[in-house]
């Protein structure tokens, strides 16, 4: 096999990239997240996102991470919102300040359960789902809306056909693309793509993509998320809780492998979910190609 077969040269040409951060609660943890964001920035991602804490918990950090982006980079900054312990009136009041500092993305989405609660309710007076928050924007501003989709299904979702109508219904309230959750291999994703077609969804999807530093930690997501963990790749951590190091360079394999094979279905979006680590996901966009942009 030629180098060229091994990593063609006009991959790295059609890749665009996209990157997920959360925002800091401590002065040391926004060091870490900065130094991310600036370890990052060269490889001119399409966007940024930060997330929203449970609850809304992470307002004001979220706002001012979002802002300082903006601000003090390169880089174009969508914040997260969410329909979870506010009402309208806030959650138009956080979107127009957003329109006024000039950030134009933003992920809309229904959001977790406060802390302390299993099950989501709506907060009286205010958006009752991630579609009527995608509607309430669209007639605040012209925003560029991100939503959430789920390839295997969102764990609270009646069925997949459910979950499909939901999205299907963000579409047409002025959603302009999808960012998934994460999933492993290409196989979820590409099914789901299969479905999302024939259901008449036609907005961008992008996989989302989380390379695993941890993967005890990555279990306990799979039962929120409701992500299937596969055999082999169970089988590609064994005995290596202790060997920090082996498991970042598996890591990197297995999210490069599945790049590779979303690439070769003629997928060339990716949003990586860096967790605020940014060396994993910058060596993964190495390995795929991509290099950085010089000023």
């Amino acid at each position: 096999m030629t180098d060229n077969q091994l990593f063609p040269t006009s991959m790295a040409a059609n890749l665009n990239v996209s990157f997920e951060f959360f925002p800091p609660k401590t002065d040391k943890m926004f060091d870490s997240l900065w130094a991310s964001v600036k370890r990052l920035e060269p490889l001119q991602p399409q966007f940024v996102s930060v997330t929203y804490g449970a609850g809304g918990s992470t307002r004001e950090r979220t706002h001012s991470t979002v802002v300082k982006i903006l601000k003090d980079t390169n880089l174009v900054p969508a914040a997260h919102l969410t329909c979870v312990n506010s009402t309208r009136d806030q959650v138009d009041e956080v979107a127009r300040a957003y329109w006024e500092e000039g950030v134009r993305k933003i992920v809309a989405l229904r959001g977790d359960p406060p802390t302390g609660h299993e099950n989501y309710i709506p907060h009286p007076g205010g958006y009752d789902y991630a579609v009527d928050l995608v509607a309430g924007l669209k007639r605040i501003a012209d925003f560029d809306i991100s939503v959430a989709a789920y390839p295997e299904g969102h764990p609270q979702a009646q069925s997949r056909d459910f979950d499909l109508e939901i999205l299907k219904q963000k579409m047409d309230a002025g959603a302009d693309r999808a960012i998934t959750q994460y999933f492993f291999g290409a196989e979820p994703f590409m099914r789901f793509m299969d479905r999302a077609g024939a259901a008449g969804i036609n907005i961008p999807i992008i996989p989302g993509i989380l390379p695993v530093q941890n993967f005890s930690q990555v279990i306990k997501f799979n039962q929120m998320s409701g992500t299937k963990t596969p055999a082999w790749m169970a089988e590609m951590f064994n005995g290596l809780n202790d060997d920090a190091e082996t498991r970042r360079i598996v890591a990197a394999a297995i999210a490069v492998e599945q790049c590779r094979q979303l690439y070769d279905y003629g997928i060339h979006d990716f949003h990586f979910y860096t967790l605020n680590r940014a060396d994993l996901t910058y060596a993964i966009c190495h390995i795929l190609g991509l290099r950085p942009h010089k000023k």
